[in-house]
């Protein structure tokens, strides 16, 4: 298949395809007579767990981990666990970062009770005072 049907079947946009071959995590395509990319159903495979992946918010790094370990079947799944351990505590970090940041958008708004005029806006006031 060329490079705007495998883009189509996955869901990928064909730049990001180029980059995830410029990257290495996807095997340059053979190419037809007319030098058009010619993809397999390996580089379907391929992108369809790098675009899970993705959607699990994975680095690229991670990724790249996770398909090394991938080409070798026979290997212990050790390091996948850990890896995806990793992973779970980075998400719960931002989780809580971001419930921090909730915390502290929700007392901002708190600042400013009615309409007046911006110049006594508590919310602009209290966003122009120095960062604690």
């Amino acid at each position: 298949m060329r490079i705007g049907e495998l883009a189509t079947a996955t869901g990928t946009q064909v730049e990001t395809i180029r980059f995830y071959e410029q990257e290495g995590l996807l095997a340059k395509p053979a190419r037809s007579e007319g030098n058009f990319r010619i993809y397999r159903d390996q580089h379907l495979q391929r992108l369809t767990f790098i675009r899970h992946c993705r959607s699990l918010d994975m680095t690229l790094s991670e990724i790249r981990q996770l398909l090394r370990l991938k080409d070798l079947p026979d290997e212990n799944c050790d390091a996948v666990n850990e890896l995806l351990d990793a992973h779970i505590e980075g998400v719960s970090n931002r989780i809580n970062e971001l419930r921090q940041l909730e915390r502290q958008l929700k007392l901002l708004r708190k600042q400013c009770h009615a309409n007046q005029d911006s110049a006594h806006c508590g919310i602009l006031n209290k966003l122009s005072l120095p960062v604690k």
